[in-house]
């Protein structure tokens, strides 16, 4: 069947859908940046220059750094490339939303996003210049190892890589696909093969043995 115009049925649902998933791709990045922005915000406020907070002994602290590396203070003293850096990724995962159709992958992505402009936000407004700010880092995680102190937007980061690779691994894609999947038109060219073979209820090696 076709709308008006010859434009088939089957594809006007096309566009409300990934509206829907950009839509949820938009939440998941904003509630990631929100919490990493306020969480930010208070232990600025309350927490720097202050002795470590213990919340859990030997699990997780909260101590106030300025980060001027990437994720887990890697690389320090390149600010301003990993600012460029940032730039890069947060225009990357916009462009790929065009093409999204995948509800994991719009919470992965939201992850990614909300990760990546949380940090870029502090790289461009905080001490010492604008695009040269230190990231805040203040969540210590069993201290006696001396894992790297990080924030809530390197933990979703961290989460959506993960799912990244996940999602990748089991051959879903952004446009909502699978790899594994067999296209339509060799479906349908298989099923019409098979019709063809069993005509009169006859198995095609029998009509050719006779």
């Amino acid at each position: 069947m076709q709308a008006a115009g010859g434009a088939p049925l089957s594809g006007a649902p096309a566009r409300p859908d990934r509206a829907r998933k950009i839509a949820l791709l938009v939440v998941v990045a904003a509630v990631v940046y929100a919490l990493d922005q306020v969480s930010k915000f208070l232990v600025v406020e309350f927490l720097e220059h202050e002795e470590p907070l213990t919340v859990v002994p030997g699990a997780l602290v909260l101590t106030v750094i300025r980060n001027a590396g990437a994720a887990f203070s890697i690389g320090t003293g390149m600010t301003i490339v990993f600012t460029v850096i940032a730039l890069a990724v947060v225009v990357a995962i916009v462009r790929t939303a065009r093409k999204l159709h995948s509800l994991p992958w719009a919470i992965t992505l939201g992850l990614l996003l909300g990760g990546a402009v949380g940090n870029l936000t502090d790289r461009i407004f905080r001490w010492p210049a604008p695009f040269q700010g230190h990231v805040v880092d203040f969540i210590q995680v069993f201290p006696v190892t001396r894992f790297p102190v990080f924030n809530l937007a390197d933990s979703g980061i961290v989460c959506g890589g993960v799912l990244a690779v996940f999602l990748a691994w089991r051959g879903h894609q952004i446009d909502g696909t699978r790899q594994t999947d067999e296209p339509v038109e060799g479906r349908e060219h298989t099923h019409a093969e098979g019709e063809t073979d069993t005509q009169a209820g006859e198995p095609a090696g029998e009509r050719a043995d006779g």
